[in-house]
């Protein structure tokens, strides 16, 4: 993984990834029992599992940067329960203390199966999941997205230095392929493009 993005906007991370939790928690506040069934732009997953995984990322990043010991199970052990904003705001109160932590950006930072990675580098991934997934809510559930183009610009060009290969887009990879967008088209749409979603996705797509 490239990290010249990644030092460049390092002092802003910390920020940008609050503002992502933020907004994704803002629009999950508008999801009802009855939108949990929707589908998303993440083929896989209906709404309710797609705030099922928000969480067990949550709780995962958290555990991973408090430097516990590499439990995959815990990327995996987030629930919903009887209130999903809840659940959600909980997991994000948790992540949010663990990069709180002065020296987080310099510690050894395992992420699911991608490997050990400068903690940085884990708050990046973090960040750009959840500014992307955030959009998601807001398609699945046909609410407004609320655009913020300084986390999109430095979002694509953090996402832009992953590697483009077999093992990590298509089938069963963390992100589909990539998907054309216009030739106009804004960073943040440069962004869902890049990472494997049109920007014209709808429920009925």
């Amino acid at each position: 993984m490239g990290m010249s993005s990644i030092d460049a906007h390092a002092s802003d991370l910390r920020d940008l990834d609050q503002r992502a939790l933020k907004t994704a928690g803002r629009l999950i506040a508008q999801v009802g029992p009855e939108h949990l069934t929707r589908p998303t732009p993440c083929a896989a997953w209906n709404l309710g599992e797609l705030l099922r995984h928000l969480v067990s990322e949550n709780l995962g990043f958290a555990a991973a940067a408090a430097g516990l010991p590499a439990d995959g199970s815990r990327w995996d052990s987030g629930e919903l329960g009887a209130d999903p904003h809840r659940a959600y705001h909980e997991s994000a109160a948790a992540v949010s203390a663990a990069f709180a932590a002065r020296d987080v950006h310099d510690r050894q930072v395992e992420v699911r199966e991608f490997g050990v990675f400068p903690g940085r580098v884990a708050m990046s991934m973090h960040f750009v999941d959840f500014l992307v997934h955030g959009w998601d809510v807001a398609a699945s559930v046909g609410v407004p997205y609320p655009l913020d183009e300084e986390a999109a610009v430095v979002a694509l060009a953090i996402a832009s230095e992953w590697p483009d290969t077999p093992g990590f887009r298509g089938l069963g990879a963390p992100f589909g392929t990539r998907v054309p967008v216009r030739a106009d088209a804004t960073d943040f749409d440069r962004l869902l493009g890049l990472l494997g979603r049109s920007p014209a996705w709808t429920p009925s797509c």
